[in-house]
């Protein structure tokens, strides 16, 4: 681990175990009377029970600021959360916190085993994870954490400067047990990107082909430029799709944010789509139309963690346990177009991202 990276979570670590010492361990989680979430006036915002095991699909578990990884992942679990897929970035997220995969490794079953020894304190103190009737034996967060590894359109130039050391990078990764596919890869046309659509657009392809041969599955990163009805980058990855072919394990459009119209030719194609806090905003009606046309099959939920906060805690630095609001929001879309019901919504949210990313 670099030493400034290093040296902030055992600043983050020390502070909570003192915490512990002096409050306990719920207070020092931030669970006050069993309420795991506040808004801005410090308000409790219950979640809605979970009617099936929820997975989060999508969460930057080294990113946190305001928390660390291991009571994200506590809260998580007594949220109701049963599995999280964490995107790392071996071309530049690895050397830059890290410096070596294995380190990355080790530093993720650290905050596993953390998380466990501060879930059995809460337990000690009266909390417990939802019991959801049906699922008895759904395997349980700690248990269920995975990665996916690529390289995310904003290092793509690392990757074409360095291709050979890039890829055995990245498939160092890709050997190891806990990961299961590759992302966030794709087109990025957003504010902090100055890489041509061609570079882009060939180190996608270039990974494609390794989730090919690999039969990985994938998950896309693709951002339009914010001008109106800007749609280029989902029309470039289409137009790399149709030179590699759909994955055989699988393709899901992370964190959508656009409309119906940008979505469908990916539905057309069984492209699995994954719903992030972006859904709950009270102006992101196009993106609820979009959820709307998407067949139940192919409906994943995330969180993109610690970004976008979902509605009631808008603002706040987004958790893994957070997805809790946003999959009800998604099970209320569902059921608002009178064709499915909520529990049939949790339910496909749930068997969707086993079959995806566990295929057991």
């Amino acid at each position: 681990m670099t030493t400034q990276i290093q040296e902030l979570w055992a600043f983050q670590k020390e502070a909570l175990h003192k915490a512990i010492r002096k409050q306990g361990v719920q207070s020092a989680l931030g669970i006050f009377e069993e309420n795991l979430f506040f808004d801005k006036k410090h308000r409790p915002v219950p979640a809605a029970r979970p009617l099936a095991p929820v997975a989060d699909t999508h969460g930057h578990l080294a990113s946190y600021k305001k928390t660390t990884a291991a009571v994200a992942l506590t809260r998580a679990a007594l949220a109701g959360v049963h599995m999280l897929v964490v995107p790392l970035d071996p071309v530049d997220e690895i050397p830059r916190k890290f410096v070596t995969v294995a380190a990355c490794n080790t530093w993720i079953d650290e905050q596993i085993e953390e998380a466990h020894i501060l879930l059995d304190l809460c337990m000690q103190e009266g909390l417990s994870i939802p019991e959801i009737p049906g699922y008895e034996d759904a395997t349980q967060l700690l248990d269920s954490i995975y990665v996916v590894a690529g390289a995310h359109p904003y290092s793509a130039q690392a990757y074409v400067d360095a291709p050979k050391q890039a890829r055995a990078k990245l498939e160092e990764f890709l050997d190891s047990p806990r990961c299961v596919g590759i992302g966030e890869i794709g087109i990025d046309f957003g504010p902090y990107n100055e890489l041509s659509a061609q570079v882009q657009k060939q180190i996608l392809i270039n990974q494609l082909h390794i989730a090919q041969d690999r039969e990985l599955c994938v998950e896309l990163h693709v951002r339009d430029a914010p001008e109106p009805n800007n749609a280029a980058a989902h029309e470039l990855v289409l137009e790399a799709l149709r030179e590699t072919g759909i994955p055989k394990q699988g393709l899901e459009l992370h964190c959508y944010t656009d409309g119906p119209q940008v979505l469908q030719p990916f539905i057309d194609q069984g492209v699995y789509v994954a719903f992030g806090g972006a859904c709950t905003f009270k102006r992101s009606d196009d993106i609820r139309e979009a959820l709307a046309i998407t067949p139940l099959n192919l409906i994943l939920s995330e969180t993109d963690s610690p970004y976008m906060a979902p509605v009631p805690l808008r603002g706040q630095e987004c958790e893994t346990a957070m997805i809790m609001h946003t999959v009800d929001s998604i099970a209320q879309v569902k059921e608002d177009t009178g064709l499915v019901t909520r529990k049939q919504t949790y339910q496909a949210l749930w068997d969707n991202a086993c079959k995806f990313f566990v295929r057991a």
